[in-house]
């Protein structure tokens, strides 16, 4: 099989760590880059605010962490949008997006809302597949996207645009955690987010994809099914352990985010286990 082609090694993307800290994306949102760069989140994380110029209104999506400097940011934002937040929402409960979102919420005298009762809280929004939320003079769609966690959302905004937390990352690829996360769920996701068309992919990490989403989408597809091709090889060749895999697997990937890639191993075997291409006994596997 061979090696899946990202779209976006051509693309005009702004180099690791050259993301500016605040960004108008289109008229609907602002993004605004959290100060906690790291190899897993990228730059840092993406806070949005989502609403419609003139409404005084902003929805605000992703807080992230909780840190001064990044409240500050986004409170600037909201001021240069003339926008008060009304609501904050939550794409999944890592902690990257969600750990601002009470504090801030009280803060903002906003209501959370979340898949998780445990994000959105005892005064909080337990939101369902397939919503419409009408705020901040837009409307934003609830979309499942479990996979990466199990209580993924994405949204969709008017405009096309999908905000899309973890599900897509603007370089690389997203981890499906283990145990909660699903291989399954999450490819079923990306095709739920392609049949959208969006127009653009606004990521939990990383840059905005703006010059051909479905082309990313179809790419992450392809990666999935390459990674699985790579582990069947992997295990031919000797590999017995999630270890072992992922040495061989991710050789060419820095060794600081092998347990990522472990999670994902982990969760890739799990899919390939219950399909009955590999045996799973313990922390070792093995073909059948």
């Amino acid at each position: 099989m061979r090696t899946p082609v990202d779209p976006r090694a051509t693309w005009d993307l702004p180099a690791p760590g050259a993301m500016p800290r605040t960004a108008d994306l289109e008229p609907l949102v602002t993004r605004v880059l959290a100060p906690n760069p790291s190899p897993m989140t990228l730059d840092g994380t993406n806070t949005y605010l989502v609403g419609a110029p003139g409404s005084g209104q902003a929805v605000l999506v992703d807080p992230g962490p909780d840190d001064p400097a990044h409240l500050a940011a986004v409170e600037t934002a909201l001021a240069a949008r003339d926008a008060r937040c009304v609501a904050v929402l939550v794409t999944h409960h890592h902690g990257d997006h969600a750990e601002a979102a009470a504090p801030w919420g009280a803060r903002l005298g906003a209501q959370v809302a979340a898949a998780d009762a445990r994000v959105a809280g005892p005064q909080g929004r337990v939101l369902e597949p397939g919503e419409r939320l009408v705020l901040a003079g837009t409307t934003l769609g609830v979309v499942p996207t479990p996979g990466h966690t199990a209580d993924h959302l994405a949204f969709r905004l008017e405009s096309g645009a999908v905000l899309v937390g973890d599900h897509v990352l603007g370089r690389g690829t997203s981890v499906v955690t283990h145990p909660e996360g699903d291989v399954l769920a999450y490819l079923a996701s990306l095709r739920r987010v392609h049949d959208l068309g969006p127009s653009a992919l606004y990521c939990g990490h990383g840059p905005a994809l703006t010059e051909d989403p479905g082309a990313v989408l179809d790419f992450y597809l392809a990666h999935r099914a390459f990674r699985e091709q790579q582990l069947l090889a992997a295990m031919v060749r000797g590999a017995g352990t999630v270890d072992e895999l992922v040495a061989d697997v991710y050789a060419e990937v820095p060794r600081e985010v092998w347990p990522a890639a472990a999670q994902s191993t982990w969760a890739t075997l799990a899919k390939l286990a219950a399909e009955g291409h590999v045996v799973l006994e313990g922390d070792r596997v093995s073909l059948p």
